[in-house]
C-alpha cells in the first residue's frame, strides 16, 4: 500500500499536469485564469488524501482535516457573498466550519469508518467532487466544473496509486497482495450500510448539485439558454390594383 508521501508527491505531480491544462482550456481573463489553475493544481493535491481519512489516526487523518479545516471556509467565501452575508457573518461561519471539520468530521471518520472500505470507491471520488462543486461556488461554471474535476482527479490518483502498490513483482512472475481490488471499486462486500449510506449521500450530493441556485441562476441567464424573443414587426403589403383604362 503507497504510503502518505507517496500519496501526497503522485497528487501534486497529476496536479501540476490539471494546472497546466486548465490554463490552455478555460476561457477566463488574466490574471485569474492563473489563479484558477494554480488553485486546481492545489485541490487536485489535496485531493490525493482524501481517501486516507478513512484510516482511523495518524498523520493522514490529521493532516487532510487541518487542511480541509482552513481551506474550505476561504473557499466558501464567495458564495456567502452571494448571500449577503456581512463580513462578521462570514467571518462566524468560517470560524464554524473550521471547528465542525477539525473535531467533528474528523471524529466521524475516525469512529465510523473503516481502512478501504466504501470511502476508497469511485463513488466517493465522485461525492468529492460534487461537494468541492458546491463549496467553491462562483458565478462561471465552467470553473467551478475545472476545480470539481481537479479533485475528482486527485482523488482516482491516490486510488490508483493503492491498486499500483496491491501487485508485487518478482522478477517475471507477478502476485496480487491480498488489498488488490480494494481501492477501485464501487461496491464493498463486507457491509450492506456503508454501500447504502455511501450511495445514499451521492444522490443528495446530485440533487443539491443540480438545484444549486446559482447553477440556476447560470442556465437562466446565460445567454445560450435564452429563448430569442425578438419578434418581426408586422408589415402590411399593400396592393396595388393597376388603374382602370377607360375607353
Amino acid at each position: 500500500m503507497a504510503d502518505f508521501n507517496t500519496h501526497i508527491s503522485g497528487s501534486t505531480f497529476v496536479g501540476i499536469g490539471v494546472g497546466i491544462a486548465g490554463y490552455f482550456i478555460l476561457d477566463t481573463d488574466e490574471p485569474s485564469r492563473v489563479i484558477t489553475c494554480m488553485l486546481g493544481a492545489g485541490l487536485c493535491s489535496l485531493a490525493g488524501i482524501l481517501p486516507d481519512l478513512d484510516s482511523g489516526s495518524g498523520r493522514p487523518l490529521r493532516e487532510t482535516s487541518n487542511v480541509l479545516a482552513a481551506v474550505i471556509p476561504m473557499l466558501m467565501v464567495d458564495r456567502w457573498q452571494h448571500m449577503g452575508l456581512s463580513a462578521e457573518a462570514i467571518a462566524l461561519a468560517g470560524a464554524l466550519i473550521y471547528i465542525t471539520i477539525r473535531f467533528g468530521v474528523a471524529e466521524i471518520f475516525k469512529r465510523y469508518t473503516v481502512h478501504r472500505g466504501m470511502w476508497h470507491s469511485i463513488p466517493a471520488a465522485i461525492s468529492c467532487a460534487l461537494l468541492a462543486f458546491l463549496v467553491v461556488s462562483g458565478e462561471n461554471y465552467e470553473v467551478r466544473i475545472y476545480k470539481s474535476a481537479a479533485v475528482f482527479i486527485g482523488f482516482m490518483v491516490h486510488l490508483i496509486l493503492d491498486e499500483i502498490w496491491s501487485v508485487e513483482w518478482k522478477g517475471a512472475r507477478i502476485r496480487l497482495k491480498s488489498s488488490f481490488g480494494t481501492a477501485i471499486k464501487f461496491w464493498y462486500g463486507k457491509s450492506l450500510w456503508s454501500n447504502v449510506s455511501t450511495y445514499s449521500k451521492l444522490i443528495l450530493l446530485v440533487v443539491a448539485a443540480v438545484g444549486d441556485p446559482m447553477m440556476m441562476e447560470h442556465y437562466k441567464f446565460h445567454p445560450s439558454h435564452q429563448q430569442s424573443q425578438e419578434v418581426a414587426p408586422t408589415q402590411q403589403i399593400a396592393t396595388e390594383q393597376p388603374p382602370t383604362i377607360q375607353r
